[in-house]
């Protein structure tokens, strides 16, 4: 454990097993899996390349107020691909990215989930004062800790309902910019089974989530376990890393590995599903049932073979059955591929980053190029009757 000298009210620890279980009392924050220690252990644990730190805000009396997971990273410019080229040149050109040196970024969030999963504030407090106090602590315990080379801070995700409290970063030079949007489907309680979710659809997308199914009907679909897992993983990281290839950015590579602890950890909460052809795993799916919310995580995919037989749109559809099976009131489909998660249902749910550079200088011209990022504009496709 380390504690911020400069401010009485922050600590920091280095591992999650080092934070007392009265402080998580205190904050009763576990009822979210993103913000469960085992969650968050299962992430550190296997990703030794990224420092990871946990801050916690105390209040006047000592008790737990808020909490702020800290992941510190590489970022290489050549991560940057495809739609975001421009970018990659902006930034050499400004002087932000440097092709033989890489960033030292900061994140208050999580690394590999989008969506508001890195600060939490206890209810009945004044968010905009805690999350400047948030902010305020991050800063000093970088400068307090004198083997961090931190070039970049970054606080993300967060939705348009929570900019009110978020835009006073401002006041500590953060510069807001607008990235892909989640894509979120509600589920309609009067839907009891997967023909109701078809019954509910324009006639034009019936058609085309029935020829999805046509396609993959050859598809067999079962569930990655403990007892399989190990045996599958070697496959699941090439198709894993054929998505990345085709995204256009990602902060860090997710270790395949973590999929083992959180299905030791959260079982059937946790979701693992594997799609064969002919008995060769040609994709996976992942997710976690967060209260009454399935979200989606990463999936790996067999291009080669993907059009042929709609591998992703089976997934996505299989996302969906789960969801109303379980009687649960949304599927966070996550970002990229907007398009078509939309013509599943799905609707944009816009996020905010912030970032600030920590020399003044180029901070200033980091929100010149701030101002260029846009999210991938897409059609938003509306599949149900009204």
């Amino acid at each position: 454990m380390s504690c911020n000298k400069e401010q009485n009210n922050a600590v920091f620890f280095s591992k999650i097993d080092e934070i007392p279980l009265h402080i998580w009392a205190q904050l009763e924050c576990t009822n979210n899996r993103y913000f469960d220690p085992a969650f968050l252990n299962a992430y550190q644990k296997n990703h030794p390349n990224i420092l990871f730190s946990y801050l916690v805000l105390l209040d006047e009396t000592g008790k737990a107020k808020a909490f702020s997971t800290i992941q510190i990273i590489n970022f290489n410019i050549n991560v940057i691909k495809n739609d975001f080229e421009i970018l990659k040149k902006l930034g050499k050109k400004f002087h932000l990215l440097k092709e033989n040196k890489p960033l030292q970024l900061l994140i208050s969030g999580n690394t590999f989930v989008s969506g508001e999963h890195g600060v939490f504030i206890k209810k009945g407090l004044n968010k905009k004062v805690v999350i400047k106090e948030i902010a305020k602590a991050i800063l000093a315990f970088t400068n307090a800790n004198k083997n961090l080379n931190i070039d970049a801070f970054l606080m993300k995700d967060f939705l348009n309902e929570s900019l009110i409290i978020t835009d006073e970063l401002k006041d500590y030079k953060y510069h807001p910019f607008s990235v892909e949007p989640n894509m979120v489907l509600s589920i309609d309680p009067n839907w009891q089974n997967f023909s109701d979710y078809l019954a509910a659809m324009k006639t034009k997308f019936r058609v085309k989530a029935k020829k999805a199914f046509k396609q993959s009907e050859e598809l067999k679909i079962e569930d990655i376990t403990l007892q399989n897992i190990e045996s599958l993983l070697p496959k699941m990281k090439l198709l894993y890393k054929s998505v990345t290839i085709n995204s256009s950015f990602n902060l860090s590579d997710f270790n395949l590995e973590t999929y083992q602890a959180l299905k030791e950890e959260f079982n059937e909460a946790y979701l693992l599903k594997a799609f064969y052809l002919d008995e060769k795993l040609v994709g996976f799916m992942s997710g976690i049932i967060n209260n009454s919310s399935l979200d989606a995580h990463f999936v790996g995919i067999d291009y080669s073979l993907n059009r042929t037989y709609a591998i992703y749109q089976k997934m996505l559809y299989h996302y969906i059955e789960i969801g109303i099976d379980k009687k649960l009131n949304m599927i966070n489909f996550g970002r990229t591929a907007s398009e078509i998660k939309s013509s599943v249902g799905a609707v944009p749910q816009n996020l905010t980053m912030y970032l600030r550079h920590k020399k003044s200088i180029k901070n200033k011209i980091l929100k010149l190029f701030l101002q260029r990022i846009q999210p991938t504009p897409f059609q938003q496709k509306f599949p149900f009757k009204k």
